[in-house]
């Protein structure tokens, strides 16, 4: 039998599959739309551990979620199961060296200070170990709360005030040292660097030194001054680490007429900025003076944490877009593969297959692997009778393939990553609810990927009801996941199905707005953001929604970081955060005994928080560090 001699409901050719993903279409066909409401079981069973199977169905609990979940909190406090302790490791405006300024309450310090300091809204992470006692921690920083940050609260913004939001934007490596007390930060730790808005960094792969990329200050398109709105983040096995580029377009504005091209519109560039006001004191950031230094942005950089001599690089292969985090795998191939999200509502799910093969005895071979490749982006086909499960293929953004033409406004392959989103769009993807984080199982070929909300679902023009995506005007969001035809990241199929819907059954009854069954008035929560696996295949969900606690979010409380059981898809509340935080970004060392977590932007708009100090002090954004008391494994 040929690969695609299976046909599906709708007699398209469908890919071969194993058999435990045949048994997960059985297990889905039972789940419809009834009246225009959705009959979600609590998850399909995937190929995880067929004990792990046995044992939830005879005691309806999962073996792999082995602490008490925490109910929803609405303090200014962060909470942990019974049996843990939760230590704050560094908080925004901790200084990393000596002679460098204490962080000052009320925004007293200064652009020199903080290029010496912890940065602001610390988001993905990842952890390097070295030996037992000492690692590196890489963390990304984000944007900055300029009414938290200034003492005029941005409203009187100055050049100096401009360069210290450009200073506490990028990535913050720390140099960690374990003691009797636990994992430390080391100051002045031979590790310790910050990565900013003005660090030089290369630009390579297919769009190094595209007209698109040349400015008066590089004419070759070759090199770039600084990364910032870095979100979430990946890790490859050569040992680096991949921050990504996401809302970048806010920092750009001019106060003179500019033509905003239909390229530009796509990202969100205008005349008018989102707030920063970057442009008013920094030409680099005026379109009218530098209309191309918005397309040096938007894409996923690759930083050697070992070397803080190294220059980090801008991997265009990867597409430009509002990347969420990059998580890369290595395919039974060799190929390296990595899967991305366009953290935008109506866009696009993307993979990217290496051309050459990821060698584990020769670093130096591996270090280029990221600029040569194919990046696709996917299209979900739903079943014809309304299940939310169904196929999936990977459509190549290749010039000169499927109408990336000239004809079509693509001149080059430079081009069709340059402008990925209309590239994907001319292709047909499938619009998405938000594409946040995507994570990999650690043993088993399947990938899942948070869709954090979507007002626009069903109202806009572009964005029709489908079946990944199947409620207008999403307030809660989803998780998706898909299953690699073959089990095979490289194959051009998938299926897929919805792992969850999140949703307030207290509010609302027997419709798609209460939820997955594996949802309930207990684990409910509201915009899944964060997410990623352990070694033991425990999957942690992050959240960064509604925390109004009223309305359709009545009793779901301040943001939270819940943990899931792919097999059984059990759900249980882990932590919950402070007043107006986002919790995000996540890491733990390899014996799993150690959880490195994000409190970000606690207290945003001045809603009142004072974590993680208490008393008057100025609300910081921080990373947690979570062990057992017992020394065991974090969720057994």
């Amino acid at each position: 039998m040929s690969q695609f001699e299976l046909k599906d409901e709708q007699n398209h050719p469908r890919p071969q599959v194993p058999e435990f993903t045949q048994m997960i279409e059985k297990s889905i066909s039972r789940r419809r739309f009834l009246g225009g409401t959705a009959a979600l079981g609590a998850t399909a069973f995937f190929s995880v551990s067929p004990l792990s199977r046995a044992v939830a169905a005879a005691t309806g609990t999962s073996p792999l979620l082995g602490f008490s979940a925490v109910p929803t909190s609405t303090a200014d406090t962060f909470v942990v199961p019974p049996g843990y302790k939760a230590e704050r490791l560094i908080s925004w405006g901790d200084p990393l060296f000596s002679g460098v300024a204490d962080f000052i309450d009320g925004g007293g310090n200064t652009a020199t200070d903080q290029l010496g300091q912890f940065g602001d809204n610390n988001d993905g992470m990842s952890f390097f170990p070295l030996d037992d006692h000492t690692a590196i921690l890489a963390i990304n920083n984000e944007y900055c709360n300029y009414e938290l940050m200034f003492d005029h609260q941005g409203k009187e913004m100055s050049a100096a005030d401009v360069e210290k939001a450009q200073a506490a934007q990028g990535v913050s490596i720390l140099t960690l040292k374990k003691s009797a007390q636990g994992w430390q930060v080391e100051k002045d730790g031979q590790y310790n660097r910050r990565i900013h808005a003005n660090t030089p960094m290369a630009i390579s792969g297919p769009a190094k030194g595209h007209a698109l990329l040349q400015t008066q200050a590089d004419p070759k398109g070759e090199r770039v001054l600084g990364t910032f709105n870095n979100c979430a983040n990946g890790m490859t096995p050569w040992g680096t680490y991949l921050t990504c580029e996401e809302n970048v377009h806010g920092y750009f504005g001019s106060k003179d007429q500019v033509n905003i091209t239909p390229a530009q519109a796509r990202y969100g560039i205008g005349p008018e900025d989102a707030g920063w006001q970057w442009h008013h004191f920094d030409e680099r950031f005026d379109l009218a003076k530098n209309p191309n230094e918005c397309n040096r942005f938007g894409w996923v950089v690759e930083i050697d944490p070992h070397d803080p001599t190294s220059t980090p690089i801008k991997r265009t292969a990867l597409g430009r877009f509002k990347h969420e985090n990059a998580e890369l795998v290595v395919d039974k191939s060799g190929h390296v593969v990595v899967y991305l999200g366009d953290d935008e509502r109506g866009e696009h799910i993307y993979r990217f297959v290496s051309r050459n093969k990821y060698d584990p005895d020769n670093a130096a071979a591996n270090r280029d692997l990221l600029d040569e490749g194919t990046l696709y982006v996917a299209r979900f086909n739903s079943a014809s009778d309304g299940e939310l499960s169904g196929t999936g293929e990977w459509l190549p953004l290749l010039f000169g393939e499927q109408g990336l033409t000239s004809e079509n406004g693509f001149a080059s392959q430079a081009e069709v990553l340059i402008h990925a989103r209309l590239a994907a769009t001319h292709l047909g993807a499938t619009t998405m609810d938000r594409p946040e984080w995507v994570a990999a199982h650690p043993t088993e070929p399947m990938v899942f990927c948070t869709l954090t909300n979507n007002k626009n679902r069903g109202v806009a023009d572009n964005q029709a009801v489908n079946g990944p995506n199947p409620r207008a005007e999403n307030n809660y969001g989803q998780i998706i996941r898909w299953q690699p035809s073959n089990g095979r990241h490289t194959d051009a199929t998938f299926n897929w199905d919805l792992f969850l819907l999140a949703g307030n059954p207290t509010v609302h009854k027997d419709n798609l707005y209460a939820g997955s069954d594996n949802i309930n008035a207990d684990n409910m929560f509201n915009s899944p953001d964060g997410i990623g696996f352990d070694k033991a295949g425990r999957l942690w969900i992050q959240t960064d929604g509604k925390y109004s606690n009223q309305g359709d979010f009545a009793g779901q409380g301040n943001n939270q970081m819940l943990c899931a059981d792919p097999a059984t898809g059990e759900v249980r509340r882990f932590l919950t955060g402070p007043i107006a935080c986002e919790i995000t970004g996540l890491a733990f060392t390899p014996d799993n005994k150690t959880l490195f977590v994000g409190v970000q932007h606690p207290g945003e708009d001045l809603a009142g928080s004072h974590f993680p100090l208490g008393g008057d002090h100025t609300p910081r954004s921080s990373v947690m560090m979570i062990t057992r008391e017992d020394g065991g494994i974090i969720g057994s």
